[in-house]
């Protein structure tokens, strides 16, 4: 597979996967029109992408048998990738770059989230801390 587009490394991109690849090749996909991609391709039918599906596309598009305004037709166009002269090894190292990059823009926004995360229960703790200060003030006043 896009190997590089299989975040969750299972051997397979599914649909948030897709969703992902899609965006980052330019071409956002409307919820449906990612469905109906892996619909078009989908042999075993369980809802994603198997490495074998994903060679599908690009014989599909190498035959002319994908509509011009498809999801997989600019999949095809946009992965510069052309299957009958680079081969399989290339198909498979672009899916595998592809899930790569999805799995580093999702370790990114981890990052991200948890360093907000941080930033919450610190700025809880600070609050704590002045609540209990002001208490102890009060107890002193009296």
């Amino acid at each position: 597979l896009p190997h590089r587009y299989d975040a969750g490394k299972d051997g397979f991109i599914d649909l948030m996967e897709l969703k992902l690849m899609m965006e980052k090749l330019g071409a956002p996909q409307t919820h449906l029109g990612l469905k109906n991609m892996i619909k078009e391709v989908d042999e075993d039918l369980d809802s994603k992408l198997s490495f074998r599906e994903f060679l599908l596309i690009f014989r599909k598009a190498a035959a002319g048998e994908l509509q011009e305004d498809s999801g997989l037709h600019a999949l095809a166009r946009l992965s510069e990738i052309d299957v009958s002269t680079e081969g399989v090894k290339g198909a498979k190292s672009f899916f595998e770059a592809k899930a790569q990059a999805i799995n580093e823009a999702s370790r990114f926004e981890e990052e991200i989230k948890a360093e907000q995360e941080e930033k919450k229960k610190q700025a809880e703790e600070l609050k704590q801390r002045k609540a209990a200060f002001k208490e102890l003030q009060s107890t002193f006043k009296q």
